[in-house]
């Protein structure tokens, strides 16, 4: 893609502050998008903004992207800065693992509010303001390969995911009429600060996978900028596995 390939785009990116969010979101701001991001945690996204304001325009708003006051807070920030809101990449989720026997209603509440209905809501608040403007967009959600094969202790997060591509074709009905794309990434195993606290995951995974390694960030992000770029305005509904070929094999990492 062109330096300029989003020149005149507006984003909102959630779970930013750092990983895949913060990977896509100073991409777009490279390639000309002026981008708000978000993550729960303050002085992330303030590391975050600093980081990626030498690139382009990037703004920040810390706060839960599974609030729906705090999503509309976020979608009229974007647009009283930017002026406008063309795409929204709802990347923020948790991953809560545990035994399915075991599991608390408190987890499965928190996986479900955060993963699925966060997603929704910034869908659905994105959607109205692109409405609105009479522009069209793109909408990126962000699923997971644990989304299509089964993942020990990870039944409630798989669930969420592979709702979520579900929701990417549904809203395809709904959203197309106004030129709307919606569309959902699903990345594999991905080397980030969080789970580069493992110190065998890189070994783990790049033993498991086709390719001979995990993902970097890098990787996720070009996926996620091709989907919500003009290159793909034909392209809505589907759901883009990235994986390094992980779930044609699916071997445990345990």
């Amino acid at each position: 893609m062109s330096t300029n390939e989003f020149s005149g785009h507006v984003a909102i990116v959630t779970g930013a502050g750092q990983g895949i969010g913060f990977e896509i979101s100073r991409q777009l701001c490279i390639q000309g998008a002026s981008v708000l991001i978000n993550d729960i945690n303050e002085t992330l996204v303030d590391e975050a903004v600093a980081k990626i304001s030498t690139h382009g325009r990037c703004t920040g708003l810390a706060g839960d992207a599974g609030d729906a006051a705090f999503i509309q807070s976020m979608v009229d920030e974007a647009v009283n800065k930017f002026g406008k809101l063309t795409i929204a990449v709802a990347n923020a989720g948790i991953t809560l693992f545990g035994d399915f026997f075991e599991y608390k209603l408190q987890n499965l509440q928190a996986v479900m509010n955060l993963n699925i209905g966060g997603s929704f809501l910034l869908a659905q608040a994105a959607a109205k303001q692109m409405k609105q403007q009479n522009s069209g967009g793109s909408i990126l959600l962000m699923s997971s390969v644990t989304g299509h094969q089964a993942h020990k202790n990870l039944a409630a997060y798989g669930i969420t995911k592979a709702a979520l591509e579900m929701l990417a074709k549904t809203l395809v009905v709904e959203l197309s009429p106004y030129n709307i794309s919606i569309n959902a990434i699903a990345p594999g195993a991905t080397v980030t600060e969080r789970t580069s606290e493992d110190k065998d995951y890189k070994t783990t995974w790049s033993r498991i996978t086709p390719m001979g390694k995990p993902a970097m960030v890098e990787d996720i992000a070009n996926a996620a900028l091709f989907m919500v770029s003009p290159a793909s305005r034909h392209v809505t509904g589907q759901s883009l596995v990235i994986d390094g070929g992980w779930t044609s094999v699916s071997p445990s990492p345990y």
